[in-house]
Formats: structure tokens, sequence, C-alpha cells
């Protein structure tokens, strides 16, 4: 029997064109196929609890008598008074995103470079304000800058109905996103390139312009941009200190449709700051793609040291002193007005919180219970919000076309779409079968992860990218299937960066309150819908327990993320 033998060129190798060309469509075809098979799971939750609530609400204020009227589109957008509020809400997103980076990026470097005392515990503390409900640091700031605060009796300065509360208040909140996200990859690059690039003659600041601030560009854009869609979409912040003077888009959706009963204005300016939003995501995308590189990561634990000189301990004082000033004294003063009681300092507001009957009948419950409903939330949402969003992560870690651009930009649109909309929205989609979730409990994580998943994909996606791709092309030479060698190599490498997105999920679920204040039941109350309560009505006991319940909800957050910290920290060994 003569056995069939493949065909030979003249130098007794088999021939390649072919099949090689063959093998590389297959490839290509099979990488393609995981990469739509990781954006399914993504592409159905966004479409079901994101796109398809929106639609119907906005819909639904656009038609009359089962015809769209566009022209009530025109009509709100030229009102000189609409335009004011688009010129306010676009300034002072723009500007308070320059303030908090100005402010954040030396802490980033710090916490990313530097080792000292009670870094993790500073760490924590610098991420709870951005889990507080926005009605409480709005009073907060306002017992600091306002009549009779603390500025006004040491200085007799008034800040409140200025924007520079305003500014001060986003600065507070979002101080930890650039920390964060920023910090988050710092700590994993590795300083001997820098170091290299001194050696060859570059200053320190050269070194640093020319090798650091490249690789830190995408996460520095993620976090700005971040910073930028909660600002634009600011609420209860410019509310309460910008008075009647200053309003944002999403106060104005908020009036026109809460109190005005305008349903058709509130939806053409939900679809003006969709748009908005959808035009800075492309820009954003365009820009920070061009500047993605592969990066060399390390343990992030070898990169931490004491700081050296009188330099880098003056950088560490200004820093700390930023911290206490920004984000301490707010939270001090919160602290204290929970304790400061009819009878003087004491625990009779924390007392109260134990009995639903001390509040007047705004709670079916006692507010203490809506500690265990917001952890169940939570961890349902950070469950929710890692799943989707690691997927989604996955996806978008190779540069793709305009498809998977236009996915990575859906991703985001949650940040910059109004809570109110989509809080309405759940109420007249989700309550009919298939989808009748009206009275299921797992409808409130449903929402909180909407804004968690922006998170986890942005912080994620940088590290993802950083990872050099050869690794993972070794992989494949040595048998390894696609989903095998994201296990095996960009896992491990990105385990940090994992956590760090599961910390940011669970505190913006822990403080969400724009979309759950619509769809929280009344016998299971979270933290900031209980606190939103209590504030809206009159007399000294609900104020103190609305301020007992902050200072309980900050202490939670500040534990829930300190032993994440410490988490990090003792398997920082593996990553």
């Amino acid at each position: 029997m003569v056995l069939d033998r493949p065909e030979v060129d003249v130098t007794g190798k088999p021939p390649q064109g072919p099949r090689t060309a063959s093998g590389r469509s297959r490839q290509h075809l099979r990488r393609t196929a995981v990469r739509l098979g990781l954006m399914a799971v993504p592409l159905a939750f966004f479409g079901v609890f994101f796109a398809y609530p929106v639609t119907a609400i906005v819909s639904r204020g656009l038609k009359d008598g089962g015809h769209w009227q566009f022209g009530r589109v025109g009509e709100v957008v030229i009102d000189p008074a609409i335009g004011h509020v688009l010129w306010f809400t676009t300034w002072q997103a723009l500007a308070s995103t320059a303030l908090t980076l100005a402010l954040a990026l030396p802490g980033a470097y710090v916490f990313a470079r530097f080792d000292f005392p009670g870094k993790q515990l500073l760490r924590a503390v610098v991420t709870v304000p951005f889990v507080l409900p926005t009605v409480v640091v709005g009073s907060a700031f306002l017992a600091l800058l306002g009549r009779g605060g603390l500025l006004d009796e040491l200085w007799g300065v008034r800040l409140d109905t200025t924007v520079w509360a305003i500014l001060l208040a986003h600065v507070f909140f979002n101080y930890a996103v650039v920390v964060r996200t920023v910090g988050g990859l710092w700590a994993q690059l590795d300083p001997r390139q820098e170091e290299a690039a001194r050696v060859l003659g570059a200053g320190r600041l050269a070194a640093w312009r020319r090798v650091t601030l490249p690789a830190l560009t995408p996460a520095v854009a993620a976090a700005a941009l971040m910073v930028f869609l909660f600002t634009f979409t600011s609420f209860g912040v410019v509310q309460i200190l910008g008075g009647p003077r200053y309003s944002t888009l999403e106060v104005e959706i908020y009036q026109q449709t809460a109190q005005l009963l305008d349903l058709p204005t509130a939806a053409v300016l939900t679809l003006v700051q969709f748009v908005a939003v959808a035009v800075l995501l492309v820009v954003h995308g365009r820009t920070v793609r061009r500047r993605e590189s592969a990066l060399k990561l390390v343990d992030a634990a070898r990169t931490a040291r004491r700081p050296r000189g009188a330099a880098q301990w003056a950088l560490l004082g200004s820093v700390l002193a930023v911290v206490a000033l920004l984000v301490l004294v707010p939270l001090v003063v919160l602290t204290l007005r929970s304790f400061d009681g009819p009878d003087g300092y004491g625990l009779a507001f924390y007392r109260a919180l134990a009995s639903a009957g001390d509040n007047g009948g705004t709670f079916v419950v006692a507010p203490l219970e809506a500690i265990g409903n917001s952890l169940a939330y939570a961890l349902a949402a950070t469950g929710i919000a890692v799943v989707v969003g690691g997927l989604a992560a996955a996806a978008l870690t190779r540069r793709a076309g305009r498809l998977v651009r236009g996915f990575d930009a859906l991703l985001m649109l949650p940040l910059g779409t109004s809570a109110v909309t989509v809080g309405f929205g759940f109420l007249i989609t989700l309550d009919e079968p298939p989808l009748d979730l009206r009275t299921s409990w797992i409808l409130v994580p449903l929402a909180q992860a909407l804004v968690g998943v922006p998170f986890v994909v942005r912080t994620m996606l940088p590290v993802l990218r950083a990872v050099d791709a050869r690794l993972r092309e070794a992989a494949a030479v040595l048998g390894a299937s696609p989903l095998r060698a994201w296990r095996e190599v960009d896992l491990p490498l990105v385990g940090r960066a994992l956590a760090v997105a599961a910390g940011f999920a669970f505190a913006v679920s822990l403080g969400e309150f724009g979309a759950t204040v619509f769809i929280a039941r009344p016998d299971s109350p979270t933290l900031p819908v209980a606190v939103a309560r209590l504030l809206g009505r009159p007399g000294e006991l609900n104020y103190g327990q609305a301020m007992a319940l902050s200072t309980i909800l900050m202490l939670v957050c500040a534990a829930a993320l300190l032993v994440l910290e410490r988490v990090r920290t003792d398997r920082s060994g593996e990553f």
C-alpha cells in the first residue's frame, strides 16, 4: 500500500501559501466569533435594561395620538432659557473636570508611588464621598459655605448660590475617581523605564513627560470622561447649592417631569443630553485609541516606597492637606450634626432609627433596615456589573472597527443619561410578562448595575490593552484557546484592576439614588432613599436621623473599601 505524501517544493518543505492564508482566515473568524460571544451578554443587558426603557419614555413624550411631534424639538432647543441651561451645564462640567484633575492627579501619584502609615485607610476615606447621596453632600457644603456656616462664622464669607460652591462639591465627589482610576494603572507602571530615560540624559520632568505621561494618557482620559459625565448630569448638588440661579440639564429634566408635568419638554432635553454625551464618547474614543500601547506592568507593591527628600515630603504634605480640607472637613461636619441632638451631643438620632413610628409615618419599616437592604442590593449589583463589564472589557481589548467602537460608547451612555428618565422608564416598561419586575427585588440591583458597568469597563480596559499581545500569541502557539489564553495571561495581570473595578461598582451601587428612588419598594428602602425621605420632611428629628443614616452609610462604605484594600494587598504577590 502506498501512502499519500504531501507535496514538497525544491527545498523539501511543504507549500505554505494557501494553507497559511486559510489558517489565518480561520483564526480571524475564530477571534471574531469569540469577540461577538463576549459582546452578547453586555448587548442584551443594555438593550433590555437601558435602551428599551429610555426609548419608551422618550417616545411617550414625543408622540401625540400615535404620531411623532418632532417640531417640539426645535421649539425647545431655540428657547433662550434652555440655551442658558445648556451653556451652564457644559461650562460647569468642563470647569469641574479641570479642577478635579488639577487637585487629584498629585494625589494619584502619591497613592501610587509612596508608602506611608495609614495609606490604606486614607484611600478608603477619599472614596467615601463618591457614594454619599447628593442631597446629603449638598447639605454638608451648605453648612460649610452658606449662611451661618463655618466660613461665614470665621471670615464672614458666603459661597452658597455661587458657582464656586458647585465646583468644590463636584471635586469633593469625584476626587476618588481620578485617584483610583489613574493611580491603579500608575502603581503598576515599571518605574525603571523612567529611570532609564534619566540615565540617558533626560531630566526628571522630561523623562516623566516622554515616558510616564503617554502611558497614563488612556487612564487620565477615562477618569476625565467619567468626571465630566457625572458633573454634566449633576442634579442634587446644583439644586441645593446653586439655588434658582443655576440649573443643569438634569435639574431641568426633573423640574419639567415632576413639577411642571411637561413630559414632551423633558423628553427633548433627554435627547439633547443623550446626543451631547454620544458626541463626547465618539471624540474620546478616537483620541484615546491613538495613544494606547502595550506597557510593561509590574507588581504594584514593588513600586511604592517611602518619600525621599524634602520635595517628596512636601508633595505628600500638600496632598494630605487637600484631602483634609476638601474631603475630611465636610465629613466631620456631617458626623457632628448626626450627634448634635435636641439635648446636646448624644445618640438620640441613632436610637430613633430603630423604630418606624418615630418618623411620622415616613417609613413602613424602621430606617435602620435600610442598611441591610443597601448591602444586599449593592452586592448583587456588583456581581452583575463585574460579569457584564468584565465581558465587555475583554471584547474591547483588541482594537477593532466601528461596530466595536460603537459598543464601547454604548457602555458609557448610562452615565450621561438622566436617572429620572431611566427610573420612569423602568416603571412603564418592566411591568408585564415576560419582564414583570416591578415587585421583584432584582429591579434595584439592575438599575444600580447600569451605573456600575461603565466603571468596571473604564477601570479594566486600559490595563487589559496594556498587556503585551505577544504573550497571548505565545499562548496560542502552545495550543491554548482564546478563553484559556485570556484566563492564563490576562487575568493574573489585571487582577488588581478587577479588584478596583469591583470596589467602584460596590461604591456607586451603595450611593445610587436617581433611579433607585423611583423603583425601591416602601418596605425595602436603600440608605440614600431613606436619607432623601427624611430630608424631605420638616423637623429636627427627621433631619438628625438623615444625618445619622448618612454617617452610617459613610462608615459602611469606608469599612467595605478598607477590606478591599487589605484583600488587594494580601494578594498582590499573585498579580
